[in-house]
């Protein structure tokens, strides 16, 4: 090799200086090896947004969240109903989910009194049943806010599970989820 042939081997040399070594294809017989990866930088938490001013905040894991009040919620609590617990629907919404012992049709019965309206029948089986309490903004909101019946009660459950243990009734055959109107911001 000439002095050209050198310097042009040595220029290739230090342009793939940095860069990984080509690997031939695995042969029969040949292990695998994996390629080198770096881990991915770690995500930063996702936000949050702030609860509305009128939801509790979540409370520290261990402790017991306390129940909400029907002033809290806008409507009434049927009666007898135990606060179950709630959830973060997203936007600065929270749900509550309520058991109660009484029956899908004294429940429907109940709101449909309490609130004065009809409601609307969602499904047949399982017999699920909303009342519109406030308008729906979609800007503001990721659920409307109302009530809604849910018949826990069937030939193949004997209703929603108590989480309170040893507590009565050990099933609720009925829930109810109570989402409350968001207030303006």
């Amino acid at each position: 090799m000439g002095i050209v042939g050198l310097a042009f081997a040595l220029s290739l040399g230090a342009q793939n200086q940095g860069q990984p070594v080509p690997q031939p294809f695995p042969r029969g017989g040949q292990a695998q090896q994996p390629p080198k990866t770096t881990p991915p930088a770690p995500q930063p938490a996702p936000s949050t947004p702030p609860a509305s001013a009128s939801a509790p905040a979540k409370p520290a894991s261990g402790q017991r969240e306390a129940a909400p009040t029907e002033a809290m919620l806008g409507v009434q609590i049927y009666p007898n109903a135990q606060f179950i617990a709630s959830y973060d629907a997203g936007r600065g919404q929270r749900y509550y989910i309520f058991g109660s012992a009484a029956s899908f049709a004294d429940l429907v019965s109940y709101y449909r009194n309490v609130l004065k309206q009809r409601g609307e029948l969602v499904y047949e089986v399982p017999g699920t049943y909303e009342f519109d309490v406030g308008k729906f903004d979609e800007d503001r909101m990721a659920f409307p806010p109302g009530v809604t019946i849910k018949d826990f009660q069937s030939d193949v459950s004997g209703g929603y599970p108590n989480p309170k243990l040893g507590a009565q009734p050990a099933r609720f055959p009925t829930i109810i989820q109570i989402v409350p109107v968001v207030s303006a911001k």
